[in-house]
């Protein structure tokens, strides 16, 4: 990556980065908190069966490459744990004994399908050569470089991105020797089907307070874009948190806030009724799960998710008994009677975030609902959630899906970070065949301007937006096909007929040294070295004497020191302790010196004799710059790529700006802020984020109501 990138990888650098790993091996692998009276070895383990696997994927992977987005070195404890298991047995078992069951193998970068390999096939990586993650990375993956907006949003950046994968076909097979990889498209399950053929949309309006709320969170980023708020008070991503709170309920930012009879949480309520009536008509059981990752019970909160629909669904009618929390199920007991309950119908609903109401949760007996009230960071998350009824077992024909969304705010954009993220899962975990290369899907914030576009709810902002944002990468690079086309002039009219008139002239020189060389070994046949005036005809004399001279001589200079079958002989003293012989004729030819008096000469006559080799050099190098010329001056002649496109781009861009302009009187508040400032979106990876923490939010006292 360094040398790609023309930069060096110093001796301090690679004592910090050691530095730097040792501290994290050292912590990862503390036992201090472990009691020392047998070991895992002791126990006689020779196998071991890993369900939801996925829970290991947190690895540390270390790597050569800084500061690129989609590799990380840190990692979990238990994760580490494992690999250390994983070696173990594979060493006691020649690679067997290790079997890992998981539904999402790959749930988030790409570096999972590293870490599944390192703990199922570390051997067969091995035998490739590939002994670490950037030997893995060089072979299957590709580091690309992309033009982002900055965070500040005041211009664009080079973003580095571990999120392409490449020689697909190949991985796969890799994979595929300890993967068995099963689609629901393979297995054909007795399952129920999704009712409708696809998830149910619930859309939300935003009442006055939301809307307030919004231009709020723009005010808020016009301040962080305009670098007046220290990052620790206020950042992107604390805005994006808290315009996901937003969006499914104001309370959950400040309790005082309104609540929106059209509002996402009622909408659940009334959808969650109508399951209920229909699922339990006719003696039949109907029972629903509700998932939402915010908003969670517990001590000390104003507001909860959980509790405000607990108390809309007894008002419409169901009974407090037969409404569940799985956060009230603390013990692995409490959570068996819990799910007995929902496979019986004694339960009807059951509310629960993703960590604790997806994996190795089955309640789907009697399921005919699922609801998302908030859209999870990533799709392994959905898949986990929807997994919950749409399985075996399941005694209903079909379960629908809801998802909510309150329109002009961040639910539609999430929706869509994690849909275009499952589409690059899906072309790795495929039982098709796999294409050459797909990329990985980075999760985002949201900059200035798609909170603005977001806001305002106007679509020609939001087309005006990415209109620009186009524009802006097509100008770069049409700036930097014209860089190109300069240096590309250059080679064919400067650089490389030079090169091809200075390598022809020496070849010709090459040609006369040749015929100069075969007369004097026809005429001199044997040995024999001139060193000042004296001439030896001893090797070992002959370079005794020479390195005593060259002894004297000054180094960073080339001196004669004399003549060898007559051509003169120099020698090349630098300051790095390396001297060269040098021969010269018509042009020059040099070997290394040897500190042995007669491999010295050995390597001059051999350098002597040698001299038809300069010939299949040059004409090879002749060749080659001549291929060069010819295919600068094709390059040249290429037309730009996106001309077509770019002006497509501008032509709708100076549309735009005529229709804002005439809208401009009637919504000067919906306007970006004038056609020179840049509107764009920026990527930057959302790391962190805690789901269940709740911000507080002050109003302003001041703003306009």
């Amino acid at each position: 990556m360094k040398e790609r990138n023309g930069e060096r990888w110093t001796v301090k650098q690679m004592e910090s980065q050691k530095k730097k790993l040792e501290e994290q091996l050292k912590s990862l692998t503390d036992e201090s908190r472990k009691d020392d009276l047998i070991t895992f070895e002791e126990l006689g383990v020779d196998s071991i069966m890993v369900d939801e696997a996925h829970n290991f994927k947190n690895l540390a992977t270390f790597s050569k490459m800084n500061n690129v987005s989609g590799i990380s070195s840190s990692g979990a404890k238990k994760s580490t744990d494992m690999q250390l298991k994983c070696q173990y047995l594979s060493e006691i078992n020649d690679g067997r004994g290790i079997v890992f069951a998981t539904g999402t193998p790959i749930s988030n970068t790409m570096c999972e399908m590293y870490v599944m390999q390192l703990y199922l096939q570390k051997s067969a990586l091995e035998e490739m050569g590939i002994h670490h993650f950037d030997s893995w990375a060089a072979n299957f993956g590709e580091v690309t470089t992309a033009l982002e907006l900055t965070v500040e949003g005041s211009g664009f950046r080079f973003k580095s991105r571990f999120n392409k994968f490449t020689n697909l076909p190949e991985l796969m097979n890799i994979f595929r020797e300890v993967a068995d990889v099963q689609t629901a498209d393979m297995l054909d399950l007795d399952v129920p089907a999704l009712r409708g053929g696809k998830p149910i949309i619930v859309e939300s309006e935003p009442d006055w307070y939301v809307k307030q709320v919004m231009e709020e969170f723009v005010v808020r980023a016009e301040r962080i874009r305009g670098g007046g708020v220290d990052p620790s008070v206020d950042n992107f991503l604390k805005i994006t948190h808290e315009a996901r709170l937003l969006g499914t309920d104001a309370r959950l930012i400040d309790k005082d806030a309104p609540n929106n009879p059209d509002g996402k949480l009622n909408k659940v309520a009334e959808n969650v009724w109508k399951e209920y009536v229909k699922g339990n008509a006719d003696g039949h059981i109907g029972c629903q799960l509700i998932f939402s990752d915010i908003g969670t019970p517990g001590p000390d909160k104003d507001f909860t998710i959980y509790d405000y629909l607990k108390e809309s669904l007894i008002q419409y009618g169901i009974p407090a008994e037969e409404i569940a929390f799985i956060h009230d199920a603390k013990t692995d007991a409490q959570r068996d009677a819990l799910f007995k309950e929902m496979r019986t119908g004694k339960k009807k609903v059951l509310i629960g975030s993703t960590d604790k109401c997806g994996t190795g949760v089955n309640v789907q007996t009697h399921l005919v609902a699922m609801h998302h009230v908030d859209c999870p960071w990533k799709p392994s998350s959905i898949e986990q959630r929807e997994g919950r009824g749409i399985r075996q077992g399941n005694k209903n024909d079909e379960v629908a899906i809801y998802r909510y969304v309150t329109k002009q705010t961040f639910d539609a954009y999430n929706w869509s970070l994690v849909e275009n993220k499952q589409r690059f899962i899906s072309q790795v975990m495929t039982s098709k065949a796999v294409s050459r290369s797909c990329e990985d899907i980075d999760e985002a914030t949201l900059s200035y301007a798609e909170i603005k576009a977001v806001a305002t709810g106007n679509p020609l902002i939001r087309e005006k937006m990415e209109v620009d944002n186009d524009v802006q990468r097509l100008k770069l690079l049409k700036a930097s096909y014209d860089n190109q086309r300069y240096g590309l002039q250059d080679n064919f009219m400067i650089k490389y007929p030079k090169l091809i008139k200075t390598a022809t002239e020496k070849l010709a020189n090459v040609r006369e040294d040749i015929k100069a060389r075969d007369k004097e070994l026809i005429d001199n046949p044997d040995f024999a070295i001139t060193i000042g005036n004296a001439t030896y005809t001893e090797r070992v004399d002959g370079g005794t004497v020479m390195l005593e001279a060259i002894s004297k001589c000054k180094t960073g200079e080339t001196t004669p020191v004399g003549k060898f079958h007559g051509f003169e002989l120099l020698v090349e003293k630098n300051f790095l302790s390396i001297n060269y012989m040098v021969l010269r004729g018509k042009t020059e030819y040099k070997a290394e010196l040897s500190t042995s008096p007669v491999g010295s000469m050995v390597k001059l006559e051999n350098l002597f004799n040698g001299l038809h080799e300069n010939v299949d050099f040059l004409e090879k190098k002749i060749e080659q710059y001549q291929n060069d010329l010819e295919a600068s001056k094709a390059e040249y002649d290429k037309p730009f790529a996106y001309s077509a496109e770019l002006e497509e781009k501008l032509a709708r861009q100076y549309e735009l700006n005529a229709q804002l302009d005439l809208e401009n009187a009637k919504a000067m508040d919906a306007d970006l802020g004038g056609p020179d400032e840049e509107k764009s979106e920026d990527r930057i990876e959302n790391a962190g984020i805690v789901a269940e923490d709740k911000g507080i939010y002050m109003p302003d006292r001041n703003r306009k109501r």
